[in-house]
């Protein structure tokens, strides 16, 4: 790997900025109520402001932190980053796959660490792996959104392969080996796609076997994204069936990084997980040869 620095994506740059207006805000004793009122805007507005859930444009940040009474140094450093903030990211031209602030992030951090208990990852997944779980958790999507949503996943994936990649950390649990989505052949491949990114030197696998009981990770799927900079804390994103949850709060992320420490110790090492994803992709090449052999015998 080389060292090429990703600069700050816009969803970091607006959570960074985000929580530096709450700071503020705080140091200058004001309630979210007290500022909406001085600013003539609702409190609403700037509570989404100061949780990054919508962008502020360069002229409300100046007005808060004028407000606050920060100098004029401060001010100006600030307002820059509001602009920088509106960019668009490359994920633009898939707003109507990628919602809220998820690939934004992704794409800015420096390590990801994962856990998924139904299926593989979106960012190891093989275009027709991706087809199939999106076919089958859309059933009634028409086929130009699946091919969106297929392509977005695919852009996405790149971010592994980048001069300066983030280190990728995903515990699986076993059944993911084993239920064959898309068909054996898709399924094969999914598998040999697995070997083959385990191989990367910034990615690391690991399936908790089916011997291991009970295990942390049981709930829900999570990621728990890691950032370069100390003024990008961590977070963690709690998968649901129709959205996720992110979580910010120190005690929130210890406790999801000591659940994937739990996970790590009870999963296969990665030497014995490579094996044990070859010997399924092996079990399924077989089953599927002695089918299409048992299919020509019927012929006859």
């Amino acid at each position: 790997m080389t060292d090429v620095a990703r600069g700050p994506s816009p969803t970091v740059r607006r959570r960074r900025l985000a929580s530096e207006l709450r700071r503020f805000r705080e140091a200058a004793d004001l309630t979210i109520d007290e500022v909406g009122e001085k600013l003539e805007c609702s409190a609403s507005k700037i509570s989404r402001i100061e949780t990054g859930h919508v962008g502020v444009t360069p002229r409300d940040v100046r007005d808060m932190l004028e407000l606050y009474g920060i100098e004029e140094d401060k001010r100006e450093a600030l307002v820059q980053l509001a602009r920088e903030a509106r960019q668009k990211g490359w994920w633009h031209a898939y707003n109507e796959v990628f919602t809220g602030s998820f690939v934004g992030l992704e794409a800015d951090a420096s390590s990801l660490h994962t856990h998924q208990a139904l299926l593989v990852p979106g960012l190891l997944q093989t275009e027709d792996y991706t087809r199939a779980v999106i076919r089958a958790i859309r059933p009634d999507a028409e086929e130009a959104e699946i091919d969106k949503r297929v392509k977005g996943r695919l852009a996405r994936q790149r971010l592994l392969t980048d001069p300066n990649p983030p280190e990728y950390w995903a515990v699986l649990d076993e059944a993911v080996l084993h239920r064959v989505t898309g068909g054996p052949e898709v399924m094969h491949a999914q598998l040999t796609r697995l070997v083959e990114a385990a191989a990367m030197p910034n990615v690391i696998l690991q399936v908790v076997p089916f011997g291991a009981g009970a295990h942390a990770g049981m709930e829900a799927p999570f990621l728990i994204l890691g950032f370069p900079e100390q003024a990008d804390p961590d977070v963690v994103y709690v998968e649901n069936t129709t959205s996720g949850v992110y979580l910010e709060q120190p005690s929130d992320v210890r406790r999801y990084t000591l659940m994937f420490d739990h996970l790590r110790a009870a999963a296969l090492k990665p030497d014995d997980t490579v094996d044990m994803v070859r010997r399924a992709a092996d079990r399924l090449a077989r089953h599927s040869g002695e089918n299409t052999r048992g299919v020509g015998r019927d012929r006859f």
